[in-house]
């Protein structure tokens, strides 16, 4: 019974990863439930600082931000979020799959690129295929804290400001559902009315600005970038905890798959081992 003994090892094995899977589930779900509520409230400080500054790029202000001004550098900036821990399915693959598109793009016009890398799977990933990477920040944990990730983005948006990047790209997984986390690659800078909507039937307004517009705009731009770095970090949160708990599902599922096949063949190889016997003992009973 060497054989039914190596199958009991087996079942023994996948039944332990089975409870290792189902204790994840359950943790993903638990964590999923407070990213997607705090997804939710910031997507519409999001949604609406992005409206403003839509507005803004069609408005005629006496200041031009940098950031609403169009670059001819031969360089652009990638900030690329992805998680810290695997175990989330297919969401970092496919997210890096379109960064990597989108460099094959920018490169065969001639162009090079720098990134900032959000979570260590997209930062292994960009030493691998020997991208720039100018600053990173990992191990955000559960919840995303804006103080940290202002100061890495913050390398790519001065070089902008400066004409050194000709655009800056914002990466990540957006969330829409449970079932469903959609990748994202989406122009941060310059900002442009074309890229925005803003409010519609309201064309050739402006602003009255109140001290200035130079200090108002120079505010509202970096509140701009913050809260759709910050937003993009959270989504991308939410949808990893939601992949997690789905993988994690159908991982227990297929254990559960495997202990079933596996406590077949045992039972059939316990069964022709005690018919293999019974054979021996008649044939050795009708010898005699």
């Amino acid at each position: 019974m060497a054989a039914g003994k190596e199958i009991r090892g087996k079942i023994k094995s996948v039944e332990n990863t089975k409870k290792i899977t189902k204790a994840m589930e359950m943790v993903a779900a638990s964590k999923m439930r407070k990213a997607q509520e705090r997804m939710r409230h910031a997507r519409p400080y999001s949604d609406k600082v992005r409206n403003i500054a839509a507005n803004l790029g069609k408005a005629n202000p006496e200041y031009t931000h940098p950031f609403m001004k169009v670059n001819d550098a031969k360089t652009a900036g990638f900030i690329v979020v992805t998680t810290d821990k695997g175990l989330c399915g297919g969401m970092n693959t496919n997210v890096l799959r379109m960064v990597t598109t989108k460099l094959r793009e920018l490169q065969g016009a001639g162009s090079d690129a720098h990134a900032v890398a959000i979570g260590n799977k997209g930062l292994g990933f960009l030493n691998r295929i020997g991208a720039k990477v100018v600053s990173h920040v990992t191990q955000l944990g559960d919840t995303p804290h804006l103080d940290k990730l202002i100061g890495p983005v913050k390398v790519l948006l001065d070089a902008y400001a400066k004409g050194e990047v000709s655009a800056v790209y914002l990466s990540y997984t957006k969330f829409i559902n449970t079932m469903k986390q959609e990748p994202v690659v989406e122009q941060l800078l310059p900002l442009t009315a074309e890229n925005f909507k803003g409010d519609e039937g309201q064309p050739g307004w402006d602003y009255i600005y109140e001290p200035d517009a130079q200090t108002v705009i120079d505010e509202l731009l970096l509140r701009y970038v913050e809260a759709l770095v910050y937003q993009a970090v959270a989504e991308n949160m939410a949808s990893e905890q939601s992949a997690r708990m789905v993988a994690m599902k159908a991982a227990t599922d297929n254990a559960g798959n495997v202990i079933a096949e596996l406590k077949l063949v045992y039972n059939k190889t316990r069964q022709a081992a005690i018919t293999k016997e019974l054979s021996e003992i008649v044939a050795g009973a009708a010898a005699v």
